[in-house]
């Protein structure tokens, strides 16, 4: 089986076209680009900036900081309850952007499968796979929190053990280096999974009305005799949102600043840059198709018998 990257996109591109192009439909643009967004709700990254180091004293400092932090919320009672209160607040708005977003991803899946033009009915025909998504999605994100603040909890205990036992300086850098390449081999394995769960488990959770469950059981089947493939499409994925990104930058200098201004505004974003999601939404479908029909989400038009013969007339 030849498994291929460029014609895939070049056919996600093309359905693109055809959908959001030919012809041109605002009122089409506005339903398809809510799907999208409703199912991108959850996809925004945000990075985090490093701290600078400092003079030596710097690290003790900031080493020390949760159990300094700790003995200030003892000692502040009020700010330790609007804190918590703050936060099972803002867990509970993530729950249910994410219950929305789940639901959204099978919107959007109907609206380039079927070149439907629909917001209610996908939004009711899809619940069960969507409830499902989103409790495999809720505990997977509760994994991730485990695994990351167990990481950041080890580096700043055994960082503090090593730094009050007066070890050389030049120690914590390397102590710092090594956790940052376990925290970035973490953030790969944790990003494959999202990428793999968000293509093409719920890929095939929409093809077959299966549970998130059953759909991963499916998708390491071919996983397993095709890993560099799927890696390399996690690959691509990255330099076509670096394109993505690049592409925004310049469009915002060009006019600007103008554009940008646009692109802060969470829904018309994603209107106005629907092309993209639609053709790289429409990619990972067709990629997927490759591996088999019952890999592939399309519905394909059935070749017609050949007629029988007409009987010779007597």
């Amino acid at each position: 089986m030849t498994i291929l990257f460029m014609e895939p996109l070049s056919r996600g591109w093309n359905r693109m076209k055809l959908a959001l192009f030919r012809p041109f439909d605002i009122h089409k643009w506005f339903v398809v680009g809510f799907n999208a967004f409703l199912a991108g709700l959850m996809d925004a990254t945000s990075g985090s900036g490093g701290g600078r180091a400092g003079k030596s004293g710097n690290f003790g400092e900031f080493i020390h900081f949760p159990g300094t932090a700790w003995a200030w919320l003892m000692d502040n009672p009020a700010w330790a309850i609007a804190i918590l209160f703050a936060i099972v607040v803002g867990v509970a708005i993530v729950g249910v952007l994410t219950w929305a977003s789940s639901r959204g991803v099978f919107m959007f899946l109907s609206s380039i499968v079927y070149d439907r033009v629909e917001i209610a009915k996908p939004w009711r025909e899809y619940q069960k796979e969507g409830n499902s998504l989103f409790v495999w999605r809720l505990l997977f994100g509760l994994f991730t929190f485990v695994v990351f603040g167990g990481l950041f909890a080890w580096f700043f205990v055994q960082g503090a053990a090593l730094y009050d036992s007066g070890v050389s300086r030049a120690l914590p850098i390397f102590f710092i280096i090594g956790l940052g390449l376990l925290t970035l081999a973490a953030l790969l394995v944790c990003g494959y999974i999202t990428l793999f769960l968000q293509e093409f488990v719920a890929a095939l959770m929409f093809k077959h009305r299966i549970s998130a469950g059953a759909a991963w059981k499916h998708f390491l089947d071919v996983f397993k005799k095709y890993p560099f493939h799927f890696i390399g499409f996690g690959i691509i994925t990255f330099l076509l949102m670096l394109v993505f990104v690049l592409t925004v930058i310049v469009a915002g200098l060009v006019t600007c600043c103008i554009g940008w201004l646009v692109l802060i505004i969470p829904y018309i974003s994603t209107v106005v840059t629907l092309p993209m999601w639609y053709a790289y939404r429409a990619f990972s479908l067709e990629f997927l198709a490759q591996f088999g029909p019952e890999y592939d989400v399309f519905p394909r038009l059935a070749v017609p018998e050949p007629a029988a013969p007409a009987a010779p007339a007597v």
